[in-house]
Order: C-alpha cells, then sequence, then structure tokens
C-alpha cells in the first residue's frame, strides 16, 4: 500500500475571488463538466421479509425500524454513491489507507450500504472474502463471488464465525449510539496484526475567516441537527474522538488524518475546488434525508418547518461567499 500522503494535508485552503458568491455554478470551471455525472445505478436488492417504512414520502430501513436516521431510498442510494466517489478522490483514488499488506483474507464493511466500497474491495482482492454488512438490503445482485451482503444490527453482539483482517467503515455519522462498543467489538473480531479504519465527517460545519455568520442558515441547521442527534442518543462529532477511543480499546500505531471538504467551489486549488463541488452536491441531494428523521423525531418538527429550513440552507450552500468547510478525518489502528 502506498504511503498514506495526501495533496490534501495541506489544509491551507486558499479562496477563489473569481467565485462570485451571486452565480455559484458559472462556466469558470468547465474543466470540471460531467465530473458530477453518476453510473447507472445497479438493480437493488429485494426481499419480501423487508418491508421499507413510509415517513414524510421517504422509505427506511424495516429492520430495527427507527434506529437509523438516513433513508434507503433510491434519492439516498444516488448520494451515497456520489459520497463513495468523493471519498475516494479524497484518498486520493485509494480504497484505504491502512498498511494492510498481503495476509488479508477476510474484510468486513461496517455500514455497507450500495455496497459500493465492498464491490471495488472485491473486484481488486479476488482472492479476500468480504462480509458487507447494513441494516437495509439495498445492494446489488450481481456482486463479485467473493463478496456476501448481511443484514443486520452491529450494535448488537458480533456473532462473526471467524475473525477479519481488517474492518472498514465510512461515513457511519450518526448510526452508532456507542462508538467506544463498536470499537471494542472490532478490536475483538480482529486477527492479531489486523486493522480498523475509519472515515468519517465531523460536526458543524466550519469556516476560518468570518464569511459565515452563526445566524446563517447552514450554520443554524447543523445547530438544530445536532440537538436532535443528542436528543436521540447519537453524537455527530464523535469521529473527532476516534483516535482516543480506538486507543482505549486496545488498537496501537494509530494514525489519524485529517482532510477538509470545502462546502462549494469557493476554494482556489484545483483538488479543493473539486472537493468541494462534489460536497456540494452530496449535500444538495441529501438535505432533506439528512433532516427529516433528525428534526421530526428528535425536535418535533413539522414536514413544513424542515422543508422550510432546507430551502434557506441550500442557498448558504451554494454561496461561494461562504467559505465553510467540513472536517473530515481517517483513522486506522492495528490490533497487536
Amino acid at each position: 500500500m502506498a504511503s498514506a500522503t495526501s495533496s490534501t494535508h495541506n489544509l491551507e485552503i486558499e479562496v477563489d475571488d473569481t467565485a462570485t458568491p451571486a452565480n455559484p455554478y458559472d462556466d469558470h470551471d468547465n474543466e470540471f463538466e460531467g465530473s458530477l455525472e453518476l453510473a447507472a445505478s445497479t438493480a437493488s436488492a429485494k426481499s419480501s421479509i423487508f418491508r421499507f417504512q413510509v415517513e414524510n414520502g421517504r422509505t427506511y430501513h424495516a429492520y430495527k425500524a427507527g434506529k437509523y436516521i438516513l433513508p434507503n431510498d433510491e434519492a439516498e442510494n444516488n448520494r451515497l454513491d456520489l459520497q463513495s466517489h468523493l471519498c475516494y478522490m479524497t484518498l486520493n483514488r485509494r480504497l484505504y489507507l491502512s498498511p494492510l499488506g498481503n495476509n488479508v483474507k477476510r474484510v468486513l464493511d461496517v455500514g455497507t450500504g450500495t455496497g459500493i466500497w465492498a464491490i471495488n474491495y472485491a473486484d481488486e482482492h479476488p482472492d479476500v472474502e468480504v462480509i458487507g454488512m447494513d441494516l437495509s438490503p439495498v445492494q446489488p445482485l450481481f456482486v463479485p463471488t467473493n463478496l456476501m451482503f448481511e443484514i443486520d444490527d452491529l450494535e448488537e453482539s458480533w456473532t462473526f464465525s471467524s475473525k477479519f483482517d481488517y474492518i472498514h467503515s465510512s461515513m457511519m455519522c450518526g448510526s452508532f449510539h456507542n462508538w467506544p462498543k463498536f470499537y471494542q467489538q472490532s478490536f475483538d473480531n480482529l486477527n492479531s496484526g489486523g486493522y480498523l479504519e475509519i472515515m468519517d465527517i465531523g460536526f458543524p460545519v466550519r469556516c476560518d475567516d468570518n464569511t459565515m455568520p452563526k445566524d446563517c442558515a447552514l450554520y443554524q441547521w447543523c445547530i438544530y441537527i445536532q440537538q436532535a442527534a443528542d436528543n436521540m442518543g447519537v453524537k455527530l462529532d464523535a469521529c473527532l474522538r476516534a483516535k482516543a477511543d480506538m486507543r482505549s480499546a486496545g488498537f496501537v500505531d494509530v494514525v489519524e488524518i485529517p482532510y477538509k471538504w470545502p462546502q462549494n467551489r469557493w476554494p482556489k486549488q484545483k483538488k479543493f475546488k473539486e472537493l468541494g463541488m462534489w460536497t456540494a452536491e452530496n449535500f444538495n441531494m441529501g438535505l432533506e434525508g439528512m433532516s427529516l428523521a433528525l428534526l421530526t423525531r428528535g425536535l418535533g418538527w413539522s414536514l413544513q418547518e424542515v422543508n422550510v429550513l432546507c430551502a434557506h440552507a441550500r442557498l448558504d450552500i451554494a454561496n461561494t461567499g461562504i467559505h465553510a468547510y467540513w472536517p473530515i478525518v481517517t483513522v486506522y489502528g492495528r490490533k497487536p
């Protein structure tokens, strides 16, 4: 595996003064045309055993209904595929950073979603047994022969028949009520020398130059979302404590690598500008889905109240005069 260095490790983002707030998607960035085109969606697995729950016009998982805060419908699945590519770009087109070596035989993808990471990893490592685990059966039917998807709740006791050499988790923000338990169960289910790696986003959105006032809709959206999550027993900044939590679980050689996702195309540097374009699309596609369950269940809001806040927040998402960014971290550690 190549070194974990990345051009985004220089986290000083320069402002592109030509990115006018009035026209956030002008022709100044024609070099990126087509970069947001998504691959044709793959047919999702359907099972009569799982009846999806319908809430505010969106569908949610039926197994352990109400536990996960994001929808599982086609719109959300398309966003997850886009987000997976955003993670891939962030890691300079790598699927992982852990120094795994050549002795990996068994891999677990935690919260696999549409299964795109697990599929890509299985394709690249045909001799490795890969398991993708999720609460929703939304994965493709046709996958590499060395890959298997399972529906289960990883907050329950793990009952795998054998241990893993690598456990991967990406963008599970808001998924676990007890992250220390997840780290401990991961540690217990790894072979000696095995690695756990997470990549996640931390709330709230940040800004270093005072261009994002605290009363703007985007920042207020973050505050409301965090309040709702707290009421529901989940923390949206858990990844910022991952390094310490993994060490407490027994992991050694723990490495934390910070990244930034600009909220839109406001940066000057090409790499950050492209990440910003994808981030803006990610939030535009997912803002309603990220908000509905949290704000209606956690704060008792009406659908209309959620839609009004999202409409105002989308204006801030597109405003290149607001130099906001999201803290992203990749953390990996080894079981002795």
